[in-house]
């Protein structure tokens, strides 16, 4: 199941599913909305035949240090890229839980789970949230079967990335990087 805020970005992830042999359907998700995401899980289990990994990559930036952050830029941030990341796992754990089995993989961030970045207040949070969450998760489920890991990207080319930069700005991080550029998908 590809779950995504972005209709065409979703549609395209299942078209390339398919392309390749295998099998995938779509849901438009907010993965801040608990109905919402206990709806998808419900409807993967049941169109799919069940529930073994949970991918959590939903994520979004904005820049702005404690002072320039507005409270609905930080709210927004936590609810996506941690809150999010919980009700997911909580939903998901529900159906891994009973079967024994399961794996969970978060996407931290390196700035967030072992450095900072200035002017990011709110996104390192998140992520350092992310990070921690993650280790609480893997102590309290590995006894019944499940995984639960974190990947941290360093800054890596993504629409993300590119919305929240100008071209020079961008070109100017790049440069910061032993190998002179961000990190590719």
């Amino acid at each position: 199941m590809v779950a995504d805020t972005s209709e065409q970005g979703g549609t395209e992830t299942v078209e390339q599913i398919s392309a390749a042999g295998g099998k995938a359907r779509f849901a438009k998700l907010d993965v801040s909305q608990t109905d919402q995401v206990e709806q998808v899980v419900q409807r993967t289990v049941e169109e799919l035949g069940g529930l073994d990994i949970l991918f959590n990559g939903a994520g979004i930036l904005t820049y702005g240090t404690a002072l320039e952050t507005t409270e609905d830029a930080w709210n927004r941030m936590m609810a996506v890229n941690l809150t999010g990341t919980f009700l997911c796992s909580r939903a998901a754990l529900a159906h891994m839980v009973p079967q024994g089995r399961g794996a969970i993989i978060n996407v931290a961030s390196t700035t967030g789970s072992h450095d900072a970045c200035a002017h990011a207040a709110a996104y390192v949070s998140s992520k350092g949230g992310v990070t921690l969450l993650t280790r609480s998760m893997a102590i309290d489920f590995a006894r019944h079967g499940i995984r639960v890991n974190a990947i941290c990207p360093g800054p890596t080319d993504t629409p993300m990335l590119r919305n929240a930069l100008t071209a020079v700005e961008l070109e100017a991080f790049a440069r910061t990087f032993p190998m002179g550029r961000l990190g590719r998908p």
